[in-house]
């Protein structure tokens, strides 16, 4: 298969929409500690069904990823979120 005709395969649609890079909001609003008793912003790091967001769907960095499970897991233990959804 030659190089001329893989690349006319590819879907045209990828030049048109380049995804939007995902920025820390931890980072932008300078946090350095993310509380386990602040439960409004943890939900909103928690889908439905209970678990923690991925770094690649919610765009924190590392750092804040590893404080904000933390955290999500001593709400969990003292009973402030659910493990699961009911």
């Amino acid at each position: 298969m030659s190089r001329e005709s893989r690349s006319s395969d590819r879907p045209t649609y990828r030049r048109f929409f380049t995804p939007k890079k995902k920025v820390c909001r931890f980072c932008e609003l300078n946090v350095r500690d993310i509380d386990y008793k602040n439960v409004e912003l943890l939900r909103k790091y928690t889908p439905e069904r209970g678990k923690i967001a991925p770094r690649r769907l919610t765009g924190t960095c590392s750092y804040h990823q590893r404080r904000l499970s933390r955290a999500v897991k001593r709400a969990r233990i003292l009973g402030l979120l659910p493990f699961v959804a009911d």
